[in-house]
């Protein structure tokens, strides 16, 4: 069944993964973006369901969604790049917390509003060296976490205030086309699409659970389509982790061709968690979803791409 549905932050990395998505099931689907990092080419949509607008406005954001009066309500803009949120906490809290509150509000108040979709992540865990559930207990290590389970715990809030099905999802590292900021492998892709075979990289031995932005779609989807009734928190990842060094090898063996590393300072984090890996086994039982792309797949597509939107 077709829904209007609102994406905040759709013209960004995973939110225009999102929307591509919706968009091939059939729905009617609204962007809201303020391009601060997002673009609007990546956005799928026609210009008369694009509404620049900063979630930060509270009164722009309650007028865009009684523009639009969606069913659903997936709320995915946010600073995220958690080197930029370190160096501009004050913005990082307003943009990721005050933001998500105008973002819940306006959904309260809009008729017709079935579902609000909320992108939290996996950064509000503590360091383990195991696989985390969702159980597990937070302990988020920086800004960016830290305003994400401010956000989760405004969206539990909404969901006992209205009654609105509410889903936390928890993303781990992603990766795919249209990268918006200089995380790992896009960074990586950058510099071997420019030519590079000695990489200027940060600490090599810390593990992520990277998963492609097609397969967060997806995981998505089904997510909204569960039919949860109340307000539960999912894991989003692939449940496999990979090295940094990992990584690179997946570019070697994509390249054919030998890559060296040299440490840059620069990149070195002064605090790091040597492992990041989720447990999705509740999302598969909800929703029946598995993951189809793995690194060599998805790098393989990176290295025939133009460069990431930052570069």
């Amino acid at each position: 069944m077709e829904k209007r549905i609102l994406i905040t932050g759709g013209a960004g990395f995973i939110g225009s993964a999102l929307a591509k998505h919706l968009v091939a099931q059939g729905h009617e689907v609204s962007v809201l973006d303020n391009l601060s990092f997002g673009r609007r080419e990546l956005a799928p949509v026609p210009d008369h369901r694009f509404l620049n607008v900063d979630i930060r406005n509270h009164a722009a954001v309650r007028r865009a969604l009684e523009a639009v009066r969606p069913q659903w309500v997936l709320h995915l803009a946010a600073i995220h790049f958690i080197p930029y949120c370190n160096s501009n906490p004050v913005e990082a809290a307003d943009i990721n917390i005050n933001g998500t509150i105008h973002v819940l509000d306006a959904a309260a108040s809009t008729p017709g509003v079935e579902q609000v979709f909320v992108a939290s992540t996996a950064a509000v865990y503590p360091i383990a060296d195991h696989a985390l559930a969702e159980h597990h207990a937070t302990g988020p290590l920086d800004i960016y976490g830290t305003t994400k389970l401010a956000s989760e715990r405004i969206t539990e809030a909404f969901h006992a205030r209205t009654g609105i099905p509410s889903i936390i999802g928890r993303f781990f590292n992603a990766f795919g086309p249209n990268e918006t900021n200089p995380h790992l492998i896009p960074e990586i892709q950058r510099q071997v699409l420019a030519g590079a075979r000695i990489l200027q990289l940060g600490n090599m031995e810390p593990k992520r659970d990277f998963i492609h932005t097609e397969d967060m779609g997806m995981a998505m989807d089904a997510l909204l389509k569960a039919g949860i009734a109340g307000c539960e928190t999912f894991n989003i990842g692939r449940g496999i982790e990979y090295s940094v060094r990992e990584i690179v090898e997946a570019f070697e063996r994509q390249l054919g061709q030998p890559l060296t590393v040299q440490t840059d300072p620069s990149r070195v984090r002064k605090v790091e968690r040597m492992h990041l890996l989720a447990d999705v086994s509740k999302l598969k039982q909800r929703t029946g979803w598995a993951p189809r792309w793995g690194i060599d797949e998805g790098v393989a597509t990176l290295l025939k791409s133009d460069r990431p939107v930052f570069a």
